[in-house]
């Protein structure tokens, strides 16, 4: 598996090059960022430049965000497919493979609406990331709080999320998988363990406070290792069913972080080195 870093958790890491230089500085081999930092980066450096300065850093983009408004009006939707094909365009020609977005786990909408709607969108946005050879993760959201949060609960655990992929019904369809919210869900290790390595995009990984799950809130996560997930067992299971790609940090704040980002991702390198050689893969 391959360590990876996402913005959330180092602070204000500036630009798409020091972004690199830092995660390459402190051993994570990838990175996950949204599709028009890639666009911009291939504009000021050009692409061959872009793909030597990736390569000299031995780091790759683990995967972009879905720049697509799809829970709201069709005409945001519509709106954001101009972009989804920038930003497919941009991260496939620097290599990457993946593109990922959440599914909040409650609605405004009528459920089965929304179920209707929201799968006629993400299935059109898996096949335009599918023209560009891009695999396209859903993220399933756990923490109680938010199924409640809005007038009518929707999709928040694997089997449900399984379920919507077959409804999606693309070969490029699957899971992103996330330690917070499969600890929120309940989701035992055993279980990620049995999962076919093609069902598993992406991969998230963070901890949480010594709290009861129903009162652990989504914007209040630890740095791998600081809490009370089995993050060894965790990692190990995602060996066992398979999965080979990123590992990516994804530590959500209460309040924006004020250490400089190389104190924090050299605190994250430390919390990596750590875990991944209780979880035997070092």
């Amino acid at each position: 598996m391959i360590k990876g870093l996402s913005k959330a958790g180092i602070g204000d890491v500036g630009e798409i090059k020091q972004y690199i230089h830092l995660a390459s500085k402190y051993n994570f081999k990838a990175i996950d960022i949204d599709g028009h930092s890639l666009t911009e980066f291939i504009k000021t450096e050009g692409l061959i430049n872009a793909k030597k300065f990736l390569e000299d850093h031995k780091v790759a983009i683990g995967s972009i965000g879905l720049d697509v408004e799809w829970r709201k009006s069709e005409e945001d939707f519509k709106k954001g497919l101009t972009q989804l094909l920038s930003d497919a365009k941009a991260a496939s020609s620097l290599g990457c493979r993946s593109c990922i977005t959440y599914i909040f786990p409650s609605t405004d909408m009528n459920a089965a609406q929304f179920m209707s709607v929201a799968t006629r969108r993400l299935r059109l946005c898996s096949q335009i990331l599918g023209g560009f050879g891009m695999r396209f993760g859903l993220e399933f959201v756990g923490p109680h709080h938010l199924r409640t949060s809005l007038a009518n609960p929707f999709i928040w655990n694997l089997e449900q999320t399984l379920d919507f992929v077959d409804a999606i019904g693309e070969p490029n369809v699957g899971l992103l998988l996330d330690s917070y919210h499969c600890y929120t869900t309940e989701f035992r290790n055993e279980e990620v363990s049995k999962l076919d390595s093609n069902q598993i995009i992406h991969v998230h990984i963070n901890d949480a406070r010594p709290l009861p799950v129903k009162e652990l809130l989504d914007n209040d996560r630890l740095y791998p290792g600081e809490g009370v997930i089995d993050l060894p067992s965790f990692l190990q299971a995602l060996k066992q069913a398979g999965y080979r790609g990123p590992v990516t940090q994804e530590v959500l704040t209460p309040n924006a972080l004020k250490e400089p980002a190389e104190v924090l991702i050299k605190k994250s390198s430390i919390a990596y080195s750590n875990l991944f050689k209780k979880a035997g893969l070092d």
